[in-house]
């Protein structure tokens, strides 16, 4: 009599109106390639969508995703249950929707899950369930800070592309998804495996630094005050000019003291942050697009050196000028 084969390891997907698409498609093609390179010789991957009532859920592309199995009638044991997110940007910036149904869900069925894995936004979800209380997690970088004030008794942790804390999972952006899942493969499956889908899908198996090389300097706030905004704008159009506090508080006629006070309260950053983030958000740039050297980059952006230049990489993006273009070049120069 031949053995009764493994069964596969069931993928869950919490469900819900609005969803972002991606954080749903991307971590279950990633699951299905893996399948592919398997090959039967071990089990793959089942990936179900739960939500709760059956039938198409609209996502916010606007793209339909079938729900087959309803939160209450769900009884078969989860290995990884996925928790997908959503955020609507408004005009305080981006909010986490926290759909109730799924908290409640969470509640119910997370501690007895083999994992649990929230993508972006849905670790505000998760952490509504009570699932992150005393872990490490991240999220989002636009929602990190919401999440740490929401959540005291998790330590947030802003600049990971992903957070294994035990059996919990969380990631940043949405892209970042499929880092999560590949992460995953390899914990069930080894590098390799990880490694041939990552190459089949024209993926980093480990993407370089951390999600700050994508937020620089979207993380700050818009600002009221019209000499505040203007100078910002005259900061980017002036990155090689003197740009100290002393400066800059002469060209808005403050003190510098008074200067540093309205600038932060405008900007949520001192000025010399700011600055730091607008230069390197030019070399970033300049990096991806052009072949110039980064001695030449240095200059453009006002950085004192190219040591100095290669000092805030390394401290902010956790990489090297040098690497950073290997891996985001977008043109071939000329």
């Amino acid at each position: 009599m031949s053995a009764c084969p493994t069964p596969p390891h069931v993928v869950v997907i919490a469900m819900f109106p609005g969803v972002d698409t991606l954080d749903v498609t991307g971590p279950a093609e990633v699951f299905a390639m893996a399948g592919q390179f398997l090959g039967g010789r071990r089990p793959g991957y089942e990936v179900r969508l739960a939500g709760e009532r059956r039938g198409p859920v609209p996502t916010f592309s606007g793209v339909r995703l079938c729900v087959e199995e309803v939160f209450a009638e769900q009884r078969q044991a989860i290995d990884t249950l996925l928790v997908p997110g959503r955020m609507l940007i408004g005009p305080g910036g981006p909010v986490p929707q926290i759909d109730p149904g799924v908290v409640a869900w969470l509640s119910e069925v997370g501690p007895a899950a083999g994992r649990v894995a929230s993508v972006c936004a849905g670790a505000h979800i998760t952490a509504a369930a009570g699932l992150l209380d005393g872990h490490r997690a991240t999220t989002h970088w636009a929602t990190v800070g919401r999440l740490a004030a929401d959540h005291p008794e998790i330590r947030v942790e802003s600049d990971p592309i992903f957070v294994r804390s035990g059996r919990m999972w969380t990631s940043a952006g949405i892209t970042s998804s499929m880092d999560l899942a590949l992460a995953l493969v390899a914990e069930d499956h080894g590098d390799q495996v990880a490694l041939d889908v990552a190459r089949a899908m024209v993926m980093y198996l480990q993407r370089p630094g951390g999600q700050s090389q994508f937020s620089v300097p979207l993380a700050q706030r818009p600002g009221g005050r019209d000499d505040i905004r203007d100078l910002r704008l005259w900061i980017g159009e002036h990155l090689d000019a003197d740009l100290s506090v002393p400066a800059l508080a002469a060209r808005t006629a403050m003190s510098e003291r008074t200067f540093a006070r309205v600038f932060h309260a405008e900007t949520g950053s001192t000025p010399g942050a700011f600055v730091e983030s607008m230069r390197l958000e030019a070399a970033r740039r300049l990096l991806e697009r052009t072949g110039r050297l980064p001695s030449d980059i240095a200059r453009a952006c006002g950085f004192r050196s190219v040591e100095t230049l290669h000092r805030v990489f390394r401290d902010r993006l956790g990489t090297t000028p040098g690497e950073y273009r290997s891996r985001f070049r977008t043109t071939v120069p000329g």
